[in-house]
């Protein structure tokens, strides 16, 4: 058996602003994007003042490092991003340089589709000559994951329906990819990312039973063009307002921690959109540092490791 080592994967963000043009270029692999829409980006950017998503990533490593050290064992936990810094291939020249030979390789999104998962998994392979790996494809339904949402949701749930003396209704959402991209193709199976999603919702919501309704949306459709999977999260909140609802949570399950999508599009954008229909919006906390999310993808990487020693 050689030396192991888990290998986590995210979307990457940049430090700065002035880094978005470059970021973006990343993101779309090179194709030229309109000026008004990096703008746009670096505006928002601006406006939450900087994302935590790198930092948050690598916190989370450093818990999943120390929930396999508490069960004795001490396997080295990297963590690569896919669009900045640290970059996957960087990443991978260092863990041979440290003499890794095998790993188990986990996407921090925890619902499989082509069109994000599938790109991580192309990027690890174009680089993996010489090691040994496992690439686990989607854990939408880890009870530790449901179980690390449920843990956020509750005491928000709690406490925002004791302030208006009522249950209040969910929001569960997740990202939104091009409707193209999750079309069934000829010699490949439908995508699964849609029913993966509504399925982590449709579980948290199980865990947290005093909820008295829910719903689900898609999220941070892109700016590129193209039609993106919906329902939509703004037309969702017309539909819930004109249901007489006045008071809403809104829990993102497609994202593991802070960054953009949460930080601008739900508590900026979704809530002034709510607010003009009368509607107050909240979120609970997000995974972050969560010790249960840890555990969940410490147990994946476990798993991930065995079937490496079992082949």
């Amino acid at each position: 058996m050689g030396k192991r080592a888990v290998l986590l994967l995210a979307h990457g963000t940049p430090e700065t602003v002035e880094q978005i043009p470059e970021y973006l270029r990343n993101v779309v692999g090179g194709r030229p994007l309109p000026q008004h829409v990096i703008e746009e980006i670096q505006r928002r950017y601006a406006l939450i003042g900087h994302s935590p998503l790198t930092e948050i990533t690598l916190e989370q490593g450093r818990l999943v490092a120390t929930e396999l050290a508490a069960a004795g064992e001490k396997i080295p936990v990297y963590v690569a991003m896919r669009n900045w810094r640290p970059y996957i291939p960087d990443v991978i020249k260092k863990m041979r340089a440290d003499g890794v030979e095998e790993a188990a390789v986990l996407c921090l999104a925890p619902h499989n589709s082509r069109t994000s998962v599938g790109l991580y998994r192309q990027a690890v392979e174009a680089e993996s000559a010489g090691l040994r790996i496992d690439f686990t494809e989607g854990w939408a339904q880890h009870p530790l994951l449901i179980e690390a949402f449920a843990e956020r949701l509750r005491p928000a749930f709690a406490r925002l329906s004791a302030e208006v003396g009522a249950p209040v209704p969910v929001l569960f959402t997740a990202h939104s990819v091009p409707s193209q991209t999750i079309v069934a193709c000829e010699g490949q199976a439908a995508d699964p990312y849609v029913e993966e999603t509504k399925r982590t919702a449709a579980l948290v919501a199980e865990r947290v039973p005093e909820i008295p309704q829910w719903w689900f949306a898609f999220q941070s459709q892109g700016a590129s063009g193209g039609e993106w999977i919906g329902p939509r999260v703004e037309e969702t909140l017309e539909t819930v307002a004109a249901s007489g609802v006045r008071t809403l949570l809104l829990q993102p399950i497609g994202f593991l921690c802070d960054h953009v999508e949460i930080l601008y599009d739900v508590d900026i954008l979704f809530r002034e959109f709510a607010a003009r229909l009368n509607l107050r919006l909240a979120r609970p906390e997000s995974l972050n540092a969560s010790v249960t999310l840890a555990r969940a993808i410490a147990d994946l990487a476990r798993q991930g490791l065995a079937r490496l020693n079992s082949l």
